[in-house]
């Protein structure tokens, strides 16, 4: 991360109180294993430490008293498939997410559908639409879980407005993936041939010789109906002149991330989001050392870093105050400090 970038707290933090705060983690990853490295072995990964990370952010955020939490995604590691612990594991952590005070608003990263299938996951405590916000429901004709065909092709989205004039857009960043769909699907067919077009590694997570280094297989895209729906809901939001932030576990932005931690097709979904006034944050997680920048339009990029690389002695999530011109995220350990104006405010950097 650029620390140019960064920003105190404390700056501009003071002149009126935060309309409400919310939590932020990603990227848990938690295993019952020793620690072990990444695929490319630079890396130290820390399974089991990962759950106490998740316990000292709860009690944190206990203490804060947060209106919610957002969790983005890979909450427990793909290695507990291969140990078939994929649900042990995942009722550990859920466990200890039953001990916050607040709602927990959960995304689903690749690590997800390395352990279950969409239809698992639709059935369980991670999917969390339910939570979603009924007014706009009201009003809209098009069915933002659905793509018009069968329930086997829908897609895991949904909005939310924890206070009047703020709302918050949860994508499915596997919208468009071979990952967690059945081999039968259209949308796992057309995924497949486009991945297989766009990479013709053997290896489909590997990245050589790509023109488009996104194009792997651990990371996915958004279909045309879900940035659709995605329309939809900012064209209300401009309306009704609210203040939007996008949630996905894959960052859209290059300059947020890696050149190979980038949704497939990040254009498109920034071209919508550019196309309206209302957004100011997107919020992602996927690359564990985290990254940020504020984009031409004014919308400002964050990428968490992951607690799943994060070392005992350290810690990696937050505590984000959303004030009526800026929003403020207090981070702990490796999540740095930041305050990030709207359009049309300035940004102060340290």
């Amino acid at each position: 991360m650029d620390d140019d970038n960064n920003c105190s707290c404390t700056q501009g933090a003071t002149t009126s109180e935060a309309l409400f705060s919310f939590g932020v983690i990603a990227d848990i990853q938690y295993a019952d294993r020793e620690d072990g490295y990444d695929f490319c072995g630079l890396n130290r990964r820390y399974y089991k430490h990962s759950l106490c990370h998740l316990q000292s952010a709860i009690e944190d955020w206990n203490r804060t008293d947060v209106q919610f939490v957002l969790q983005f995604g890979d909450i427990i590691d793909g290695c507990n498939a291969e140990l078939k612990m994929s649900e042990t594991a995942l009722g550990r952590v859920l466990e200890e997410f039953k001990k916050l005070k607040a709602p927990v608003h959960h995304i689903w990263g690749n690590h997800e559908f390395y352990n279950f299938s969409r239809d698992y996951l639709v059935d369980s405590a991670l999917y969390t639409k339910y939570l979603q916000e009924q007014t706009f429901l009201s009003n809209s004709y098009r069915d933002q879980s659905s793509t018009g065909d069968d329930a086997s092709e829908f897609y895991y989205a949904y909005q939310f407005c924890p206070v009047s004039k703020f709302r918050f857009v949860i994508l499915d960043a596997y919208d468009i993936s071979i990952l967690g769909r059945d081999t039968s699907t259209k949308k796992y067919q057309e995924s497949l041939k486009l991945l297989r077009e766009k990479n013709q590694n053997e290896n489909l997570n590997s990245p050589s010789g790509l023109v488009e280094r996104q194009f792997v297989q651990f990371n996915g895209g958004f279909s045309q109906e879900q940035l659709d729906w995605l329309d939809e809901v900012l064209t209300y939001a401009d309306k009704n002149q609210e203040r939007v932030v996008i949630m996905g576990h894959i960052p859209i932005h290059p300059n947020s991330t890696s050149d190979v931690a980038l949704a497939w097709n990040y254009k498109d979904a920034l071209s919508v989001i550019h196309s309206h006034h209302s957004v100011v944050c997107y919020l992602a997680g996927h690359l564990h050392f985290g990254g940020y920048c504020l984009d031409s339009y004014g919308v400002h990029h964050v990428t968490l870093d992951g607690i799943i690389e994060t070392p005992p002695e350290s810690h990696a999530f937050g505590i984000i105050h959303v004030y009526h011109d800026r929003m403020v995220l207090e981070g702990r350990g490796r999540i740095l400090d930041r305050v990030m104006h709207y359009k049309g405010y300035q940004t102060f950097h340290r």
